[in-house]
């Protein structure tokens, strides 16, 4: 898994916001950082079954979750 320490953000917190805000939620000081991790997580996961499958390259069924 990626560090524990700070990640560079790969998510839109205004976009992401919006899109909880339009569901009727809040939103926490923390949510996107751990939603951040969380992608990261995915990243790596897609590129470990990729590269199990003698793939470089990432495709969209890597990130399925099974």
């Amino acid at each position: 898994m990626a560090s524990k320490k700070k990640q560079e953000p790969l998510v839109i917190a205004s976009k992401a916001k919006a899109v909880l805000k339009a569901a009727g939620c809040n939103t926490a000081g923390d949510a996107f950082e751990s939603l951040n991790g969380y992608v990261y997580w995915l990243l790596e996961q897609a590129a470990k079954r990729a590269k199990a499958n003698g793939r470089k390259t990432v495709r969209g069924h890597d990130f399925a979750i099974m």
